[in-house]
């Protein structure tokens, strides 16, 4: 008894403080490429804005090297989490809200070429945004299969795009990511709570048999 009395008297040194704990396991290495990412996407809008073609480039490759590198990062190093699934999703949706803002200012013409289906691509972001905040109150983070090969094959369209390349990629780009917004639309509808990491729709229903 006498033991136990000296243990719940002891002081809690300062690196066991449940507080300090908690943020040390949000300022990881995954996180703060994250928050790069960020920070990064309103100064790559304003590159495009003036007109900064080749900084435009240059920084847009560090964004996206970042967006692969925090995941993988993640997983090497265990530092998977709710709140880096999050804010890596929100960097993501920076980063994009950008691109397009560089499509704009430097790519006018493809934009006006290719409106219509730029307008269904932020359509179907919106109607994924919308199911998740309805129904968890929070953005779905499900990085999917679909989500990642999305992901390679925009970096790619739109670097080669930037480069002076064809358009025709990027046109396929803007497919896979329509469908893979429609995708995590559907994973939504199956989950009754929120979850990360969610490879596929079969892996959702999966999940849902389970419990």
């Amino acid at each position: 008894m006498a033991i136990d009395q000296q243990k719940q008297t002891e002081p809690v040194p300062p690196n066991r403080d449940p507080g300090t704990s908690r943020l040390e396991n949000k300022l990881n290495i995954p996180n703060l490429l994250s928050v790069f990412r960020l920070i990064g996407s309103p100064v790559l809008a304003f590159l495009a804005y003036q007109h900064l073609e080749s900084a435009f480039f240059w920084l847009l490759i560090g964004l996206l090297l970042s967006d692969w590198l925090d995941g993988k990062l993640a997983i090497y190093l265990n530092q998977q989490s709710t709140f880096g699934a999050r804010l890596d999703s929100i960097a993501d949706a920076a980063m994009y809200l950008a691109l397009l803002v560089g499509l704009w200012y430097l790519k006018l013409d493809f934009v006006k070429e290719e409106v219509v289906w730029i307008l269904v691509l932020g359509a179907s972001f919106c109607l994924t945004s919308l199911a998740g905040l309805i129904k968890y109150h929070r953005l779905p983070s499900y990085h999917t299969q679909m989500a990642k090969f999305s992901w390679f094959l925009t970096s790619v369209a739109v670097i080669i795009l930037f480069y002076g390349g064809p358009i025709w990629l990027v046109r396929i780009a803007i497919d896979a990511v329509i469908l893979t917004n429609l995708e995590a639309t559907v994973i939504t509808a199956i989950l009754p709570e929120w979850r990360s990491g969610v490879l596929s729709i079969y892996h959702a229903l999966r999940w849902r048999r389970k419990h």
